[in-house]
Order: C-alpha cells, then sequence, then structure tokens
C-alpha cells in the first residue's frame, strides 16, 4: 500500500482552481458508456459530477492566500496482493476510501469549538482509477534509458538519411534498433518499457481531493502542517494543532486489513518501507529474521515491486551488500520526497 499526499501547486504558487486536476480524473471515463463511468463519491454520496467537484472544491478555500494550497491530493496505490484480496475492485475500494478518511481526520490534532473533529468536518471526493502508464520516474524506465537513449540517436541518424542530409546504411541501423529493443532488461508483453506505456495487470488505485477548509470554510485542516501533535498558546488560550503523518500511514494499511481480512508480509509495512529508507541496517536484519517461507515472500514481493526495493541476490546468502541497501534507499528517498509529504 503506497499512500501519498500532495499540495496541487502550479509554478510558484498554489493552483487556485481544481479544474486542471479534477478533468485529469476524468480522462478514463473518455468514449465510455455512462454505465461504464467512474464517477466522484465521497462519505454518502456516488455518482457526483466533476462540476460538482469542481464548484464545492473551488468554492471552500475562504482567506486563503496564492502562496497556500486551497487542497490536497491523496493517492492510494494498492499492490496486486491487496487488490487480489478484493471481490469488487470498484465497490471494495470505495468502502476503503470511506474508512480510510476516518483515519484522516483521526490523525488531525485539532479541535472545532472544543471538540475533535470528525469525518462530517472535512470537505472530500474520490475517484477510483484502473489504468496505470509508465513515468520517467518509474525504475523501470530509468533501467531502460541507456537503450532509450541509443536507439534515438540510431533513429535521428535514420532521419538524416533519409532527409538527405547525412548518408548511411538504413537497413543496418534498422537491424541495431531491432537489436536495442529485444536486448532493454525491461520488457512487458514482449516489448520494451517506454515512458506512457500502459502498465499489465490490475492498476486499480484512489485518487482523492480533500479541501484545505473545513467543511463551514472556516477552519483551515493542513496534512502538511511540519507540527505532528501539539498546543501552542494563542490568544490567551491553548490551541491544539498538527497532523500525525505516521499515524495515518499506519492506520491505511491496518484498516485495509483490517476491512478485508488480508495477511500484511513484512515487506508491504509502513514501518519497513521506512526503516529501509532511515535505518536500512534494522531493515536488513529484521528481514533476515522471518521464518524462511515469509522472507522468500518478502523478497519476491519486492523483486515485483514498483521500486526495485532489492536486486536479484539469494535469500540464503548470509550478508547482502550494504552499498546496495545504501544506493536503493536514496533512489527511493529521492522518490519519495519528489511526490509526497513525508513517508
Amino acid at each position: 500500500m503506497y499512500v501519498t499526499i500532495i499540495p496541487q501547486k502550479l509554478g510558484k504558487n498554489y493552483s487556485q482552481s481544481s479544474a486542471d486536476f479534477v478533468s485529469y480524473l476524468e480522462k478514463e471515463n473518455q468514449d465510455l458508456e455512462q454505465g461504464a463511468m467512474e464517477y466522484f463519491f465521497n462519505q454518502y454520496d456516488n455518482e457526483i459530477s466533476a462540476n460538482e467537484v469542481v464548484k464545492e472544491i473551488d468554492g471552500n478555500g475562504a482567506k486563503l492566500k496564492k502562496t497556500e494550497p486551497k487542497f490536497y491530493s491523496i493517492t492510494v496505490s494498492p499492490s496486486k496482493y491487496e487488490l487480489n484480496r478484493l471481490q469488487n475492485n470498484s465497490e471494495d475500494l470505495k468502502r476503503y476510501t470511506r474508512e480510510l478518511m476516518k483515519d484522516y481526520v483521526a490523525s488531525f490534532n485539532r479541535e472545532i469549538n472544543g471538540r475533535p473533529i470528525n469525518i462530517d468536518d472535512i470537505k472530500y471526493y474520490a475517484k477510483i482509477e484502473h489504468q496505470r502508464t509508465f513515468k520517467g520516474t518509474d525504475w523501470q524506465i530509468r533501467e531502460n534509458q541507456p537503450f532509450a537513449t541509443k536507439i534515438l540517436q540510431l533513429k535521428t541518424e535514420i532521419r538524416n538519411i533519409n532527409e538527405g542530409r547525412a548518408e548511411g546504411n538504413l537497413k543496418l541501423l534498422q537491424n541495431k534498433i531491432d537489436r536495442l529493443e529485444k536486448e532493454a532488461p525491461q520488457q512487458q508483453d514482449g516489448k520494451r518499457i517506454v515512458q506512457g506505456m500502459p502498465k499489465a495487470g490490475n492498476q486499480s488505485h484512489i485518487h482523492i481531493i480533500v479541501s484545505r477548509k473545513d467543511v463551514s470554510n472556516t477552519f483551515s485542516l493542513s496534512p502538511g502542517s511540519k507540527h505532528k501533535a501539539s498546543e501552542v498558546e494563542m490568544h490567551g488560550k491553548n490551541v491544539k494543532r498538527g497532523f500525525d503523518r505516521n499515524q495515518f500511514f499506519d492506520r491505511a494499511e491496518k484498516t485495509f486489513d483490517r476491512t478485508f481480512g488480508y495477511q500484511r508480509n513484512f515487506a508491504e509495512t509502513y514501518q519497513a518501507r521506512k526503516d529501509f529508507i532511515k535505518n536500512p541496517k534494522i531493515y536488513f536484519a529484521s528481514l533476515m529474521k522471518l521464518p524462511t517461507s515469509e522472507r522468500a515472500i518478502a523478497f519476491r514481493i519486492m523483486k515485483e515491486s514498483d521500486v526495485p526495493m532489492l536486486p536479484s541476490i539469494p535469500v540464503t546468502q548470509a550478508q547482502l551488500a550494504m552499498k546496495v541497501f545504501n544506493r536503493l534507499r536514496r533512489g527511493m528517498d529521492v522518490a519519495i520526497k519528489s511526490s509526497s509529504i513525508g513517508i
């Protein structure tokens, strides 16, 4: 389970409207019959239109400056193992989203009118998507990049020959391209994985748009707060503040496990991913202490993950090269910082 929270930013300022983002989330509905479309939903309603989402989110940002986000995007990406546990992707993920957003509000150390905030205090809309494409940051694209660069150079040579700017053997150049296409290490369905290619298999995931302001358009609720859980004196009163991201991410997977009876492996846990980045020695020690069967499953999960958490190293090897862990840890750290608020 990978959960990210990002403020929607456009250049130096934050997006003043959710219209572009909502339009982006409507892409899978293009050319579909009405009965096959995925609509937006919230805690209580289904089949909410894109226009209503834009109207409600854009109209709920009172007194926010251009330098402050009006809304946040939460993306929830279950693994293929988690998705296999579901009976009906769309309906089960909707049910999970509604439980997840209770975890979201519970992670705020805030009060409204002297009481803890609850699910009815926030304004959010969610959408289930079933497709994903490879991005430039995906490890498969990065591993194929040297081959992509050579192929592009060869195609440029072919174009120059065809347009009379150079001379050369077109057949020989094309044979080189064909060979490079086959030699690229990351393939899908017999083809080199390239940016923009749809990912195979079940790719269902959840996008959530949540307003920065509460439903009354009065109180600011920021999951990007630098404060976890504290109190500060303001105008002679003690005011609670903060959002506990660790708690939210941890609860996100526990809620999934409880809702669907899922048995989570060590390699899938939030704590393991956190240790991998911040203290790989602890991660490595915990991994090697697992029973043989669980460790084998952990290695398979890691190998099949979208992020290559470990290269192909024998499970029985007593000591793994720590430099490999450190290299991968740095790569994951960069990826996470660029796409989410903490981990």
